[in-house]
């Protein structure tokens, strides 16, 4: 890491997008932060301002673009997932989870952070109700069938940010194996490699909508590209370029 942000601040690369588990360990090795960052504490773009490396969030205008097109998909099929947008479900709580339930918040939904971990979790709660102005639509509750049980009639949507089911242990799920999942929520699941993952899998079997994360990864791409470089990015070339990725990976 310390070698590439070096090569950063010598302008031999234009940028850099930060993923899993660097997203706020980063933090400490830039010299300013973007508004979003801010805010969310975490980063998932770097960029050069002069001297100094400024990180910033794209994550989160990433998710809720990627969301609105998935959105509309449920209306349009009438499919279970496509009621008011009201309660979401946050599996995990790093820096992804940060952004998305940061995310949602602005966006006017309620939501639940659901993590092994429950303290982490906790800590989001108190660092977004500053970044939101007191909000007060966030809870913290330990991801397990007994935390979680008596939440999912409400749920419209479940949003997995954690790595469960990213390539090479693709069999892997954050859902409690003794739990249904939610009968009227949409499932967005952020990893994107496999492009459908255990728990999107479960979560069609169900007849539930669900998607991957290649949307959110295409936008959050469109708009880095766009902070350092200051040229429109073509999404139908992003989106081809992921698709002939993933082609080769899972061949």
């Amino acid at each position: 890491m310390d070698e590439l942000l070096l090569r950063l601040r010598r302008g031999e690369i234009q940028g850099l997008n930060v993923t899993i588990p660097h997203k706020q360990s980063v933090l400490a090795r830039l010299d300013g932060l973007g508004p979003a960052a801010q805010a969310i504490g975490a980063v998932s773009v770097i960029y050069r301002q002069g001297e100094r490396l400024v990180g910033e969030n794209m994550d989160a205008p990433g998710f809720i673009t990627a969301l609105q097109s998935f959105w509309q998909d449920a209306y349009s099929r009438n499919l279970p997932g496509a009621s008011q947008m009201a309660q979401a479900l946050i599996l995990g709580a790093g820096g992804s989870a940060r952004a998305v339930a940061y995310a949602l918040l602005l966006a006017g939904w309620h939501v639940t952070l659901a993590s092994r971990r429950v303290e982490q979790a906790a800590e989001i709660v108190l660092d977004l109700q500053v970044a939101t102005s007191g909000q007060q639509r966030l809870q913290a509750v330990e991801l397990s069938a007994a935390g979680i049980a008596g939440l999912l009639h409400g749920i419209d949507l479940l949003v997995n940010t954690t790595p469960l089911g990213m390539w090479p242990a693709v069999e892997t799920t954050p859902w409690p194996v003794e739990l249904a999942l939610p009968a009227n929520a949409a499932v967005y699941d952020l990893v994107y490699n496999p492009s459908q993952t255990a728990l999107v899998r479960l979560a069609r079997l169900a007849g539930l909508l669900a998607a991957s994360g290649s949307g959110m990864l295409i936008e959050q791409a469109i708009l880095a590209f766009e902070l350092w470089t200051g040229v429109p990015a073509s999404r139908d070339t992003m989106s081809h370029a992921l698709a002939e990725i993933m082609e080769g990976a899972e061949s």
